[in-house]
């Protein structure tokens, strides 16, 4: 629908999605040019995902992790097969749903990529949509508006396509209501712990096990080969922050491009939808005939009229109310005639691909010109970034050339650009987006090579982001070291203490349970607990699925579950009973959450066929790799 679209919550959010998008959208055209090398990561039909395409994929990641996570990240977080086939997975459903749309002709228009670009609050002044902050917004993330868009009709199409495999799927109401009936059954539990403490004060370990452990795991207690360094940034926002841009400057620009600052009339209209796709062309025109005989009749009836018969869902509970517009931002013949009414003025019917319309101009916003206090930050920064990009060009070479031809320092580069002399913390040769500058595979692997680490001579300048050089060389280094067995001694007796406390917890209460089990019950358990699916709080999470999972057809009821670092956990059902009968929000908000899980699954299986269409390879090797 019409104005539907336009307020779909989930599309208006893809603006931040795209800015910080982990799993990065490439065009079709690209992936078929892509060069393989063999070392390809996988392959969706004659579609390759290359090594660099998954590397830049799990940077992302890793940073949006960082952003999340601030000091609780840890970048090994990633370093794992299960972490990487995860990755790789959201990038080959994304090609299979391009391809597909692609087969199926799906493509998104114009109107509908302006309608999400207008309702992004982001790209909003007072409300208002505004093509200098939507253009300072892509500047900003090294964006064009061009690239942007798109990316954006590529995002609305693919969630076009998956949102129609979604939503085909409807929770039957007896379904529903059986899947509550389970999720709000309470069940009254007791615990009884075997705490892990209690054992490890037990525990011996055997002479010389520490040091027997410490031989047949060496390799777990290897510091990696890491070093420090020293680096210069010469960036095109380093330069910028140099410059000074004078009153007048900025009154000079901005009276010679005044265009740039006009703001363009809006419109606000309220409208009636009768939709076409559900009665036909032929029935739709006469019933818009019919109501628009209405609207003229009465034409302060006219929101009424809209809350009872108005077919868009999104501003028919409004009264129709669209709020306001600017050119453009509706479909054509929706945007011709609501731009060419008088404010009160009731258009007749009009027809859009939405079916055919009613639109009353209820306020107009004249077209005015911005005055200059209003856009001087603005036209600053512009000047700014003008002048710094044409500096930043000039002064790449020399840069270059200061930091290869006095191999032995940074400080005759860093005095001549103005720059600072940083240092860093260790550095391991595996990049992490925390390091920031140094946290480039390229830089890295330039600083741990045999010749900066022999003779400690500055690296070659390398551009580690869009008009960003670095140029760094190694104050400290540190081969791979074995560390001493003393120094790791006491984790070593700790780790292996609260292994055997562990296995004797597990193995103790595994014995009581089989006890529990047979009818000799003669623990002191701990005072009952009223839980259920919904709500589990009141019981350990690795405990729930196995109290659930106990047959109450006779009852008490026992389950055990070892917890590890903490010991063994042995739980009583004592009674069952059924849950409360829930409300009406509380009821739809469940069916919906099945509803969505539904699609969710109807999803999953849609794309499980379209990998046996499409015929996806994966190359595990490649995927495996540490040199990745």
């Amino acid at each position: 629908m019409f104005d539907a679209v336009r307020n779909n919550k989930k599309i208006v959010q893809i603006f931040l999605a795209l800015i910080t998008l982990p799993f990065a959208f490439f065009g079709v055209e690209s992936y078929v040019r892509s060069v393989g090398t063999g070392d390809d990561v996988a392959k969706v039909g004659d579609i390759k995902i290359t090594q660099q395409q998954f590397r830049q994929t799990l940077q992302e990641q890793q940073e949006k992790l960082r952003t999340q996570l601030g000091g609780q990240f840890d970048p090994k977080i990633l370093d794992t097969v299960e972490a990487r086939s995860a990755i790789l997975d959201d990038l080959i459903n994304q090609r299979l749903l391009l391809v597909e749309a692609s087969k199926r002709g799906m493509f998104a228009s114009d109107d509908a990529v302006r309608r999400t670009i207008g309702s992004v609050e982001a790209f909003k002044v007072d409300g208002k949509f505004s093509s200098e902050r939507y253009e300072a917004a892509l500047r900003a993330q090294g964006m064009t508006p061009a690239g942007f868009e798109a990316q954006l009709r590529q995002d609305i199409t693919l969630q076009q396509l998956a949102g129609a495999v979604g939503q085909s799927g409807l929770m039957a109401r007896a379904v529903a209501d059986r899947v509550l009936a389970v999720q709000s059954e309470k069940r009254e539990v007791m615990e009884y712990r075997l705490g892990l403490d209690a054992y490890l004060a037990k525990v011996k370990l055997a002479d010389g096990a520490a040091k027997k452990f410490y031989d047949e795991n060496s390799k777990q207690f290897e510091m990696p080969e890491r070093l420090k360094a020293e680096y210069v940034v010469l960036s095109m926002d380093g330069i910028a922050a140099q410059l000074a841009v004078t009153d007048a400057e900025i009154k000079s620009w901005y009276d010679s491009h005044k265009d740039k600052f006009q703001q363009p009339e809006e419109r606000r209209a309220s409208h009636i939808l009768v939709a076409s796709e559900k009665i036909g062309k032929d029935k739709a025109r006469a019933k818009a005939a019919e109501l628009l005989k209405e609207v003229q009749k009465t034409p302060s009836a006219f929101a009424e009229l809209a809350k009872k018969n108005s077919d868009d869902p999104g501003s028919a509970a409004k009264g129709g109310d669209l709020g306001f517009f600017g050119r453009g931002m509706m479909v054509k013949s929706f945007d011709d005639a609501a731009f060419s009414q008088k404010e009160g003025e009731i258009s007749g019917v009009v027809e859009s691909d939405f079916g055919f319309h009613i639109i009353k101009v209820t306020g107009i916003h004249a077209g005015k010109e911005k005055p200059l206090a209003d856009v001087k930050a603005e036209i600053e920064a512009e000047l700014k970034k003008t002048a710094a990009s044409r500096k930043f060009a000039e002064a790449a070479e020399a840069f270059s050339n200061a930091v290869y031809e006095q191999p032995d320092s940074l400080k005759p580069a860093a005095d001549k650009f103005k720059l600072a002399v940083k240092q860093s913390d260790w550095l391991l040769r595996q990049a992490n987006p925390v390091n920031g500058p140094l946290g480039n595979e390229k830089l890295l692997a330039a600083l741990f090579s045999e010749d900066s680490v022999k003779n400690k001579r500055n690296t070659e300048a390398v551009e580690v982001a869009a008009n960003t050089l670095v140029a760094a060389r190694i104050v400290e280094y540190k081969p791979t070291e074995l560390q001493s067995f003393d120094s790791v001694r006491a984790n070593i007796e700790t780790l292996l203490k609260q292994r055997e406390a562990q296995a004797q917890t597990r193995s103790e209460g595994e014995a009581r349970l089989v006890a529990l089990k047979k009818g000799e019950d003669k623990l002191a358990w701990g005072s009952a607990k009223s839980v259920s699916r919904m709500d589990a709080r009141l019981i350990h999470p690795l405990a729930a699925p196995l109290v659930f999972k106990a047959d109450v057809s006779k009852l008490p009821a026992y389950a055990g579950v070892e917890l590890p670092g903490i010991g063994y956990a042995l739980y009583k059902v004592a009674k069952v009973e059924a849950g409360d009968k829930l409300d009406d929000a509380r009821r739809l908000a469940v069916v919906r959450q099945l509803g969505s899980l539904q699609s969710q699954e109807d999803v999953q299986l849609y794309l499980a066929a379209l990998r046996n269409r499409y015929k996806v390879e994966v190359n595990k090797a490649a995927l495996e790799s540490k040199d990745r």
